[in-house]
């Protein structure tokens, strides 16, 4: 059985960040429609459960993602996994994620959290320097960022994980620096520490900031790989860092080419279906009022992938972690043999850039990633 996951997406924002590419919207006065959006979501919910063929597969992770899920009540939350548990099986082991804003969070709502069975944390920090987080967008400074992570800590969370950019507008190595090494200061389990980059259909975009030269973001990646190896957090995914035991599953269920369902306004799924050996990306209605409005079908678009498209996929995602996988996973995920991609794994391994066992990258090749999957874009257009 491939791994399942659930994947929930809550649109609203106190207001979007212009770096923000994600379906989020600024919340209005009248505040998030809490209860009809719940209910939404477990309508959402129960029409993918026929898309489950094997109802003894057990989630192995849920992920409340957005958008600022901590717009939500612990109350509300606590109704909607409820409901889903009286219907999927949990893992024994099952992590469940809710991505957090330190400028929405309120004194006590850290326990409350956790009180209802959500026992993992993503706090978006993205900086610790006030200049920068204006800059940014964002609603908090860092003494809320701060007073956030003291509160996970206090609820009783023993894993959480920091969200921190760098190359941020005009900010230079020395003010990265200190970003990282106060994120590490709270010895957090896991850190995930990514470049900005300007995204289409966003404000920094349609008028882009002074970023960093590459020289520059060159100084901050070398030296911030030397400061997180030397706070025994391990690089396990290109932006992705933890201690032992603390990889985000339900991430690694995505980079791995598991299986997720996706509910939310604009949410996205992937099922596989091992008999008929086909995959289908499921995409729920994006925008919130059309989502709101709509009391019977939330699906607006299903599409089976076809065959040439599946190896790009598969790669284009377990490349992305640092150890790759083995040859052996690619039948079960994909549906095709390992042969499909021989001739482009073979011209990487020659060219030093692909390892000699596995499907994975060697320094040379994660270094030059786009390079590497460039050569299996083009089976989906032979």
């Amino acid at each position: 059985m491939l791994p399942l996951s659930l994947y929930i997406h809550f649109p609203w924002c106190v207001q979007k960040c212009p770096y923000c590419d994600f379906n989020s919207h600024a919340i209005k006065n009248s505040g998030v429609p809490e209860e009809i959006y719940i209910d939404r979501l477990i309508l959402d919910f129960e029409q993918d459960l026929p898309l489950i063929l094997d109802r003894d597969r057990p989630l192995i992770s849920i992920f409340m993602g957005g958008g600022t899920p901590s717009l939500f009540s612990p109350k509300a939350l606590s109704r909607l996994l409820k409901h889903i548990e009286s219907r999927l099986k949990f893992s024994s082991t099952i992590e469940i994620t809710l991505e957090a804003n330190p400028g929405t969070i309120e004194r006590g709502k850290f326990q409350e959290y956790f009180d209802i069975g959500i026992n993992r944390i993503s706090l978006g920090v993205q900086s610790f320097n006030n200049n920068h987080l204006k800059k940014l967008g964002r609603i908090h400074g860092s003494m809320e960022a701060c007073r956030a992570i003291e509160e996970i800590y206090q609820a009783g969370f023993n894993t959480f994980n920091l969200d921190l950019m760098h190359g941020l507008p005009n900010q230079t190595p020395e003010e990265a620096f200190e970003d990282l090494k106060q994120a590490l200061s709270f010895d957090p389990p896991h850190l995930s520490w990514y470049q900005l980059t300007l995204e289409p259909n966003t404000l920094f975009y349609a008028k882009p900031p002074v970023l960093p030269s590459e020289e520059i973001l060159e100084i901050i990646e070398t030296k911030g790989l030397d400061l997180l190896k030397n706070k025994n957090l391990t690089r396990y995914e290109i932006s992705a860092y933890s201690k032992q035991n603390h990889e985000s599953q339900h991430n690694k269920n995505y980079w791995e080419f598991g299986d997720y369902l996706g509910i939310g306004a604009g949410a996205h799924g992937k099922l596989s279906d091992p008999i008929k050996q086909i995959i289908v990306r499921t995409t729920k209605k994006k925008h919130p009022k059309d989502y709101l409005e709509c009391s019977q079908n939330l699906l607006q678009e299903s599409r089976e992938i076809p065959e040439s498209e599946r190896p790009f996929e598969f790669l284009l995602n377990t490349l992305r972690l640092i150890n790759g996988v083995e040859n052996n996973l690619f039948l079960p995920r994909t549906f095709l043999p390992i042969q499909t991609i021989s001739n482009p794994i073979n011209l990487l391994r020659e060219q030093g850039l692909i390892q000699p066992d596995k499907l994975a990258t060697t320094p040379l090749g994660l270094r030059y990633l786009n390079s590497v999957l460039e050569k299996f874009l083009s089976l989906s257009k032979d």
